[in-house]
């Protein structure tokens, strides 16, 4: 039998212990692929969103790839300290140190290899099925499939580098240990896990100071130390928060001396200080990907409210415009497609009070409005005015800077020429002009003084908006091949057709349709969230197999003492109890603790964009999360214990 045989054959009577690696590595390869088999697609160049989707692929590949390198590097690290015992072996056999680091690099250049083979495969069979699915989530046209050359070429050169330079590298986990080291293993007795006083203070003291920066401003400069005192505070949780609070736990003796509580809480203490770079790992992998996916899903949550908020479903922005601008060209394609609607020409600007900015309407545009929405209309005297509350409640920054005006006050608009003193007749609260007009205040007045103000100002100041309502379109989200994508689609680009038919050529203005703001925005989250998908499932999947490859590792030990505690007289049923409990914990509490520091993150984050309603998002991104999570567990638990068992007197 030669080298190459003796290292394969390794491979294959270790099976158990390198499917869970294998098959994570599988995943990982088949899904870098698929990302640049679309990013490559000669096709995808040409459409409309087609370079940004191929750019947000390839970042999707390096994070991938990134997360790969971490993931192999603690899983090799994982099997060769379980391999002590037969590196011991092979030593007192006469193997020298080189022969050792030979073969390791051989194992792990043969599964790599394996790996990067039935990833390309796998993903070959499933290239049609990713690129129909993408170009269906995202919103673009099919794309053909085609040969993917140069993505095979970049991962399997990528991938052969990745497991060539880790095998190099963990050739530092053997070193030169004596015979003597390597045949005790994992057999040596553990060291009661202590933990230090001043680090767990410094621990909670990071966790505080990201929570302070958090809240205080979200500055650049806050965000940073944020994620970092985070981080960082995460790591000190586990490594000494956590065993801390277990050796105070443990002095409770009432409590903790009870049926198997003493043999699983003593157990985690060993456990959580030994995997706390695992559960580390795990707590912000999960965090960081339920935090972007949380707050997409709350983006997209919103962009869809807009959506049936907005009752005006084409709009057309004019500024500087004396006359009012030709809708002709618009007309046409709306009596074209058949479509009933109202239109209004709304014409304002811009003015303060000495309380609070404010936006001026003439009482006939109000009116006109009004009517169109079915709402009531008005008449006014002179120097009499209707202020309107548009401020929306779930934006607080709106609400600085603003005087509520009551009726009977008096407003004292400051004009080019002189102060104007307006007496309140009518209030309303209305908060679709914070939509329609930009603005928290609105003031209505009587045409005669409404004209005569704009005698003195500069057409620049001046600002209309051309609304059209159309009934049948109604306020839910429509199909692409609804009438309003299909009118919105061809109005698309008809700025340069209305200022040519219009008889102010000089005006400014762009036109914009509620379908195609909805599905530019729907684009680019549904881009963000289909990679994130497909990378939130690999965080997923590679947490659990950190959780197996570590179960696995400490099984020989766990074992011994579950064999000599069976001869004391512990039941099987006891031993699962206890086993189930300490596997329950170590898969979910950093699922706890990254819902935790989730809310804690993306609640100002969200409250900048003005979303203050996210539990759909929350509850989604957990459920599948814990779901997931709840899948593993099972699977891993029944192998681990029913490992557990053979061992059982």
């Amino acid at each position: 039998m030669n080298f190459p045989q003796f290292a394969f054959n390794n491979i294959r009577r270790n099976g158990r212990a390198y499917v869970a690696f294998f098959l994570s590595s599988v995943f990982m390869v088949m899904i870098f692929f698929a990302y640049a088999v679309f990013s490559y697609h000669p096709y995808v160049a040409n459409m409309p969103i087609g370079k940004t989707t191929a750019s947000g692929m390839q970042i999707a590949s390096i994070i991938v790839y990134v997360f790969a390198i971490f993931f192999v590097m603690y899983s090799i690290g994982a099997f060769l300290k379980s391999r002590n015992k037969e590196f011991g072996i092979l030593t007192i056999l006469g193997a020298e140190p080189g022969q050792i680091r030979r073969l390791v690099i051989m194992e792990n250049m043969l599964i790599g290899s394996l790996s990067i083979v039935a990833g390309i495969g796998g993903g070959m069979l499933l290239s049609k099925l990713f690129l129909m699915l993408t170009t269906r989530f995202i919103g673009m046209e099919d794309l053909p499939f085609y040969f993917p050359t140069k993505a095979i070429l970049i991962t399997v050169g990528a991938f052969l580098l990745l497991f060539f330079c880790i095998s190099l590298f963990t050739l530092l986990f053997i070193g030169n240990k004596r015979a003597l080291e390597l045949l005790k293993g994992t057999s040596k007795p553990k060291t009661e896990p202590k933990a230090s006083w001043p680090l767990s203070l410094i621990g909670l003291a990071l966790l505080s100071a990201g929570f302070i920066a958090l809240y205080s401003d979200l500055s650049g400069g806050n965000i940073l130390i944020a994620a970092v005192a985070g981080i960082a505070g995460t790591y000190f949780f586990y490594s000494q928060l956590s065993v801390l609070a277990i050796r105070l736990m443990k002095r409770n003796r009432k409590r903790v001396w009870h049926g198997t509580r003493l043999l699983w809480i003593s157990e985690m203490s060993y456990k959580i200080k030994d995997n706390a770079r695992m559960l580390f790992m795990v707590t912000v992998v999960i965090a960081l990907a339920s935090m972007s996916a949380v707050v997409i899903l709350s983006l997209d949550q919103q962009n869809r409210q807009v959506f049936k908020d907005n009752t005006f479903p084409i709009r057309y922005n004019v500024y500087g415009a004396l006359d009012q601008p030709n809708m002709a060209p618009v007309n046409e394609v709306l009596d074209e497609a058949n479509l009933e609607y109202q239109e209004v020409y709304l014409k304002y600007f811009y003015a303060s009070t000495n309380d609070s900015g404010v936006t001026l309407l003439s009482l006939s545009d109000y009116n006109a409005l009004n009517t169109i929405r079915k709402k009531p209309t008005y008449t006014l005297t002179d120097h009499a005015a209707i202020f309107i509350d548009s401020r929306n409640e779930d934006r607080p920054l709106e609400h600085e800077r603003f005087h509520p005006y009551a009726i009977g006050e008096q407003l004292v608009l400051n004009t080019v020429s002189e102060a104007l003193e307006l007496n309140i007749e009518h209030t309303e609260k209305d908060p679709v002009f914070g939509d329609l007009l930009y603005s928290t205040a609105m003031v209505v007045i009587n045409d005669e003084e409404y004209n005569e103000l704009t005698k003195s100002l500069d057409k620049r100041e001046l600002s209309g908006k051309y609304l059209y309502q159309i009934p049948s379109w109604g306020q839910s989200v429509p199909d692409r091949e609804s009438s309003e994508a299909l009118v919105s689609h061809r109005l698309k680009d008809i700025d340069e057709v209305i200022r040519e038919h219009s008889a102010d050529k000089e005006f400014s203005g762009y036109f914009t349709t509620r379908y195609t703001d909805f599905e530019e925005f729907r684009q680019t989250t549904a881009l963000i969230t289909f990679l994130g998908i497909f990378i939130g499932l690999i965080f997923s999947i590679s947490s659990a197999s950190f959780l197996y490859f570590r179960l696995h590792t400490d099984l020989e030990a766990d074992g011994r003492m579950v064999r000599s505690l069976s001869k004391m007289g512990l039941s099987f049923q006891e031993m699962k109890r206890s086993s189930t409990i300490q596997i329950a914990i170590l898969f979910f509490f950093p699922i706890l603790i990254s819902i935790v520091e989730t809310l804690v993150v993306v609640r100002p984050f969200l409250t900048q964009f003005g979303i203050a309603n996210y539990t759909v998002p929350v509850l989604t991104v957990f459920g599948a999360f814990l779901l997931a999570q709840t899948f593993y567990f099972f699977v891993i638990r029944a192998k681990y214990i029913s490992s557990l068992r053979k061992m059982m007197v």
